[in-house]
């Protein structure tokens, strides 16, 4: 690790502690202000693969993991109204899909960065995205895995509802990671711009094109 990765360590860290924190606050009914702001951690890793390689890349995802964690390991010692702001199983939750999810983003950019420039940034992010999503919410809140934190009551999260307020019951737990999820896709999508922008002004430096 060289002071150049820095940037990359230090905007990974931003947005796991922005996203730890923007998680804790509701955006309408089926969202958080943190599924705005996690997305971009894709961004990131994506840029640090293409510029630096994938060393680097996971350099920053365990910079990240780090990070998360300790910030989980604080929510844990902050308690609420209903308890501690953090319970053990989203910590679990947050670090294990984090880290499965983003590391697969690195194995699917290296397959297919000798592509067509969109095509390794945009596939490594929705599916490390889509990973994630399901990963996050089933461990941190599916009913099945109550053996995960007994002490930890999960049933307002498997309350049987509509999907998103509209479509066939389910657990509420799903209508919030389909929103999720929705959210990611469509931030997938508009991160192409930042991540175009940048890598070709970096390969402008060096007299390269896209």
């Amino acid at each position: 690790m060289t002071r150049k990765h820095l940037p990359g360590i230090l905007a990974m860290a931003a947005i796991v502690v922005a996203s730890n924190i923007l998680v804790q606050f509701l955006f309408g009914q089926w969202l958080t202000w943190g599924a705005f702001t996690y997305p971009f951690a894709f961004l990131v890793t994506d840029l640090m693969n293409r510029i630096y390689g994938s060393g680097p890349a996971r350099q920053v995802i365990f910079a990240g993991f780090i990070v998360g964690v300790f910030c989980s390991l604080i929510g844990t010692q902050i308690h609420g109204e209903f308890g501690p702001l953090v319970t053990f199983r989203i910590a679990l939750a947050s670090g294990t899909a984090f880290l499965i999810a983003q590391m697969l983003d690195v194995s699917i950019f290296n397959a297919l960065k000798n592509g067509k420039w969109w095509r390794a940034p945009l596939a490594s992010s929705l599916i490390g995205s889509s990973v994630d999503t399901l990963l996050f919410f089933t461990i941190a809140f599916s009913s099945a895995l109550s053996y995960l934190e007994p002490e930890n009551d999960v049933t307002w999260a498997n309350e049987a509802l509509p999907l998103l307020g509209l479509g066939p019951i389910a657990p509420l737990w799903v209508s919030l990671a389909f929103a999720d999820w929705g959210v990611k896709l469509s931030l997938a999508l508009l991160a192409l711009l930042p991540f175009k922008a940048i890598v070709s002004r970096w390969l402008q430096n060096r007299g390269q094109t896209l």
